[in-house]
């Protein structure tokens, strides 16, 4: 006889996806924290993944928090990775007596944060597109269309970080729009999508609330090194 599905079969489809989608996003930002860090030869920084019951009460199909702060409603986040700790007022007066050197270092921290918070929507999209067998490219999924994937507070904290510098419109639109493109062209490198759905799929089996640094740190470069490995046979 044909089973009757019921209200708590698509509950439980429902969650398992939106907690599928929470994973992919968060692994997103963990891998470019990591990853993406290391591959621009930034200094390493120290972050850890909490993850929520996610057997305990459906919240909101909408629950992903500001990502590195903590929010009790999310099923998975990330808490630190920041390499700009506290904003500055002015990123201008704040490196006025630095050397050249250092200018560039600071700029440098500066941009992949944002692209390190822009990669986590953009992992969701990305996966959201694979499951429904549908194309994705920066024209197809642009800065806007982040908000459809978890990207509303990561987006925020962007604009915290851009109102830092004393640019017009038109520049802050063109650096945006570059940081943007840096951050698709990560998740669309095959090693490093790699790494995320593996990151992703130890964030859903692990049974532990936290995942420290070092654990997650292994996850990516284990499953990034197989990745390239089968890249170069």
């Amino acid at each position: 006889m044909k089973r009757r599905h019921t209200s708590n079969d698509f509950y439980s489809v429902n969650h398992a996806e939106l907690s599928r989608k929470t994973a992919i996003h968060e692994a997103g930002h963990a891998a470019s924290i990591y990853l993406g860090n290391k591959q621009k030869q930034l200094p390493p920084v120290f972050f850890q993944i909490f993850i929520n019951d996610l057997n305990s009460n459906f919240q909101s199909t909408d629950c992903l928090c500001k990502s590195y702060d903590s929010c009790n409603n999310c099923l998975t986040k990330i808490v630190g990775g920041r390499l700009i700790h506290t904003l500055p007022s002015s990123v201008d007066d704040t490196v006025s007596g630095f050397s050249s050197t250092q200018k560039q270092a600071y700029h440098r921290a500066f941009d992949a944060d944002i692209i390190n918070f822009l990669v986590g929507p953009l992992a969701e999209a990305n996966y959201v597109a694979g499951r429904d067998d549908e194309p994705i490219n920066p024209r197809l999924v642009n800065l806007n269309a982040l908000h459809h994937y978890g990207g509303a507070s990561d987006l925020e904290t962007i604009n915290e970080y851009l109102d830092c510098h004393t640019v017009s419109r038109e520049q802050r639109e063109k650096k945006l729009s570059g940081l943007f493109l840096e951050a698709f062209n990560f998740i669309n490198d095959r090693s490093n999508w790699h790494a995320i759905t593996a990151l992703a799929d130890y964030i859903l089996e692990n049974p532990k609330n936290i995942i420290e640094c070092e654990e997650i740190m292994s996850v990516l470069d284990a499953h990034c090194f197989v990745a390239r490995k089968s890249a170069w046979c």
